[in-house]
């Protein structure tokens, strides 16, 4: 099957808006990291004027000790938070560009099963075992490669749900530490 002009302009059209797609996904990303990390470092500079403020005016050493002691818990929050944002870029990130790989694989495999049919249409007599053989052969490797998929997403969830929980019980024994400590 020899394909035409047409067809490959087609493909080459159709892979360079795929590509403008992840471009533009990336894009997307890295913007919202500029901005998460821009509106850090202002708030960052803005707390550390406010903190040296505060230092300048201690008259003791156990106000300067409750002071670091309250700077403490609000930091570790933020750093969790901060975390936590970055962990949702890249979750958004990957999951764009999941999407747009099995698209990409879908209509593939919508390709593939056309050019097979066509193939089948203009097989000579008595082909049929070899035609059926290779219809076999493409739905075996398209339900391996979907029971993958399937395998991939749950372990990522199950990844996910780990990173959550995990970011949660740092995030309650900083507090409780941050309390334990005031008392």
């Amino acid at each position: 099957m020899n394909l035409t002009p047409e067809q490959i302009a087609a493909v080459q059209k159709a892979n360079l808006e795929t590509l403008a797609g992840l471009t533009n996904q990336a894009i997307k990303s890295v913007e919202k990291l500029v901005e998460l990390n821009m509106q850090i470092t202002k708030n960052s500079l803005s707390e550390s004027m406010s903190n040296a403020k505060k230092t300048l005016e201690v008259r003791d050493l156990q106000q300067l000790i409750a002071q670091q002691a309250e700077m403490v818990q609000p930091m570790a929050e933020k750093m969790m938070a901060y975390g936590r944002d970055l962990y949702e870029i890249a979750q958004d990130n990957t999951a764009a560009f999941a999407k747009t790989a099995e698209a990409e694989m879908a209509a593939g495999q919508k390709k593939l099963h056309a050019m097979i049919d066509d193939w089948t249409k203009n097989a000579p007599a008595g082909s049929d075992a070899a035609v059926q053989m290779m219809k076999q052969a493409i739905a075996a490797a398209n339900n391996s490669y979907e029971t993958s998929q399937k395998a991939i997403k749950h372990a990522v969830e199950v990844a996910q749900s780990n990173v959550h929980n995990a970011v949660d019980t740092v995030t309650k024994a900083a507090t409780k530490a941050s309390k334990a400590s005031k008392k």
